[in-house]
């Protein structure tokens, strides 16, 4: 796992360099995420929210979002983006040592920011700050190790491919080279979790009846619902 201060570093730098945002394989299950939650809630906290693409989404289903995120250049960039949603705060944070409130969100949404923390501690932390009836949202990458596994990822490259040229009209990506490579740097040290281990956190933490599902585009999902009682 990253330190801290590192992948701090590596998304101040991924900010800078980022355009306008726009469609990527996180957008595309945007609207799966939103589909898992009632129309209208209180309360939602986003844990690693970038430049605050998810928490717009969100601002627009909620009376409030928080939404945090380590890199301070990602919350000022944020911010910029979200001026038009005053029910947004953005926030600097580190998710390892942030007091998360106790049964104080009606969602709590994470989009590929577990994998850089330990997974089942942070999912039992996380399950507290929801209150009852509240709605687990996550969207993250996982290492191919299953038969199964490697045929869904095997079908991910057509998929992008199609999806790409659907969505944006065309096949390339228009990353600048700075942008690419800052990516690529920093995926060269990220480590992430099997959907096995993904499954026995979701045990560990408590998260009984959680659905881990196995997606195109390398992601898994995992939705939650806190009990009532």
């Amino acid at each position: 796992m990253q330190s801290t201060e590192k992948v701090s570093e590596d998304f101040d730098r991924i900010a800078d360099l980022s355009g306008t945002g726009g469609w990527d394989h996180n957008v595309h299950y945007h609207a799966f995420l939103l589909e898992q939650l009632p129309l209208r809630l209180g309360e939602a906290l986003e844990v690693g929210c970038g430049t605050g693409q998810f928490a717009r989404s969100l601002a627009e289903r909620c009376e409030r979002v928080l939404a945090i995120d380590l890199s301070p250049r990602m919350i000022e960039v944020a911010r910029d983006r979200s001026k038009e949603h005053a029910n947004i705060e953005y926030a600097v944070a580190d998710a390892n040592s942030w007091e998360f409130p106790e049964e104080r969100f009606d969602c709590v949404a994470s989009i590929t920011t577990l994998h850089h923390l330990p997974l089942a501690p942070t999912l039992a932390r996380i399950r507290d700050a929801l209150k009852p009836g509240g709605t687990l949202l996550v969207l993250d990458l996982y290492q191919v190790r299953s038969v199964g596994d490697y045929l869904v990822g095997a079908l991910g490259f057509p998929a992008s491919k199609a999806l790409k040229l659907a969505k944006t009209g065309r096949l390339s990506n228009r990353q600048s080279p700075e942008l690419r490579r800052a990516w690529e740097e920093h995926g060269a040290t990220d480590r992430y979790p099997t959907l096995a281990e993904v499954r026995g956190a979701c045990a560990e933490a408590g998260l009984r009846g959680a659905k881990v599902r196995r997606h195109l585009l390398w992601r898994y999902s995992l939705v939650w619902r806190k009990p009532d009682s």
